[in-house]
């Protein structure tokens, strides 16, 4: 049951937005605005980092091994909160959390570049995952709850590009900052857009309308799920560091396992879970979220192998390398609105099944270009922007639909629960992808760099297309009656 009214006695009056916006005819777009600059930024952040590791790495005198915890500790929390989150402002409401959220991953940023140690940048960045995750489980609620309903899908398209792009263009903007500016300009680059973002939510943004009254706060839930995701996208994270029998991976897997059932059993008693698991009884929700999961996958498992390819393969320059691998954001940000549209008249099945069919001729035509190089420069962007528009014409369908399968009361947990697979997506891909290419260049028994790489990446993207099917087939999942 909902209501307009505050929910608990001290819950705090959210601010109106400004009346004079809210009149205007393209207000619901200001909204859209809003949501996709903290889209956008929330990713970029996540995958900035991961050229700056070596300058890190001598700055602070410390190993590689140690300062990978600089990219690691981001999407941890990040995925470990949004949970949580997402059901704090189910209660309270969204707009002072997710401004509270901007506010954090602004200041956490702006200190980050400051900081003289390794500890320190290490806390500043379980902030910025904190404020993420503040942000990423409120986006996508706010634009199903605030935008009309034959807006939403050409909404969600773009909110799906500006997720999208900001993962694929870390690597390309980090590459250019360390290169002019040095290390500490990668965290401060999105500072102006956070705290500008702040003020215009605070002038744009809705109130909630839908807070939920007498419903207490699943602290068992929240104490048993935090741990567990943490522990799970570490091991993730550290598949291709920990050997899979080494005393810590061991631990962290049956700990993580641990939580896990503690967090089910929880949750089938609480009167108010904090994950209402009923959601995943939905086939065309749970296989839509398998698709989000897969999209993220390839984006990062084709980001990690072709880093290794471009710069240590083909020798390209970080710059250039950024600048080759940049034409992927671009085409997923041309065409996710396009996949929107086509839906609109062709059907969603349909674009999405051709988009990733895309995606997997692009995946298997880079595959030839790596043992046939003559003439890969056409070829091999050319199979980069097949590879983005095919991504772009099934994301953002896919996430409007599957956003459309969840009922109208799981919104919130919906959004949140996208988002964090998508974290989870994102790092099963590379975790996947590194452990292949390691394992192949064993098999080759290759030194870094050379032919062998390139042979060990040829055969690590058969990975990729795995994935591509098995996106497909989730796609062609329907729900048990007919919608």
């Amino acid at each position: 049951m909902t209501s307009s009214s505050p929910g608990p006695r001290w819950h705090i009056a959210e601010p109106a937005p400004a009346a004079l916006l809210a009149r205007q005819s393209y207000y619901q777009w200001l909204i859209v605005g809003v949501t996709c600059i903290g889209a956008f930024i929330g990713q970029l952040d996540g995958s900035i980092v991961q050229l700056a590791l070596p300058a890190l790495s001598q700055t602070f005198d410390v190993s590689v091994d140690d300062v990978r915890w600089v990219a690691i500790v981001y999407p941890l929390f990040f995925a470990a909160f949004l949970p949580v989150v997402g059901r704090v402002c189910d209660i309270y409401g969204r707009k002072h959390i997710y401004l509270l959220g901007f506010a954090l991953f602004s200041i956490a940023s702006l200190l980050s570049g400051f900081a003289t140690s390794l500890e320190t940048l290490v806390s500043l960045r379980i902030a910025q995952g904190i404020g993420g995750a503040m942000l990423g489980a409120n986006s996508m609620t706010i634009l199903m709850k605030s935008i009309a309903i034959e807006r939403r899908g050409h909404a969600i398209g773009l909110y799906t590009t500006a997720q999208a792009v900001g993962v694929c263009t870390g690597p390309l903007v980090g590459g250019l900052l360390l290169q002019a500016l040095g290390w500490q300009w990668i965290f401060w680059v999105t500072v102006p857009f956070g705290l500008a973002a702040t003020i215009a939510g605070w002038l744009i943004l809705p109130i909630t309308h839908d807070v939920v009254r007498g419903r207490p706060f699943d602290f068992a839930g929240a104490l048993f799920v935090v741990p567990s995701l943490l522990l799970t996208i570490l091991v993730l994270n550290q598949t291709s560091v920990w050997p899979l029998a080494s005393p810590k991976m061991l631990l962290c897997v049956a700990a993580a396992a641990i939580f896990f059932a503690l967090f089910l059993r929880r949750e089938r008693v609480a009167p108010w879970p904090l994950i209402d698991l009923t959601l995943l009884r939905h086939r065309v929700f749970t296989a839509g979220s398998l698709g989000v999961a897969l999209g993220y996958a390839l984006i990062f498992s084709m980001f990690f192998l072709m880093s290794f390819a471009l710069i240590h393969g083909f020798h390209n320059s970080p710059r250039l390398a950024g600048v080759k691998l940049a034409v992927i954001p671009v085409a997923i940000g041309l065409f996710a609105p396009v996949g929107i549209a086509l839906s609109g008249r062709l059907g969603s099945r349909l674009v999405r099944v051709c988009g990733m069919t895309l995606t997997a001729a692009a995946v298997l035509a880079l595959s030839a270009i790596a043992v046939h190089p003559i003439g890969s420069l056409v070829s091999g962007l050319s199979a980069f922007a097949v590879f983005g528009i095919g991504l772009g014409l099934f994301m953002a369908p896919n996430n409007h639909a599957t956003l459309e399968a969840a009922p109208a009361s799981h919104a919130t947990q919906a959004a949140s629960l996208l988002n964090l697979v998508r974290v989870f997506g994102g790092c099963v891909g590379v975790s996947i992808a590194s452990s292949m290419m390691s394992w192949r260049m064993a098999q080759f028994d290759a030194y870094f760099g050379g032919r062998p790489l390139i042979d060990a990446i040829e055969s690590s993207l058969a990975v990729l297309v795995v994935f591509a099917l098995t996106a497909i087939a989730a796609t062609l999942v329907r729900s048990r009656r007919p919608t």
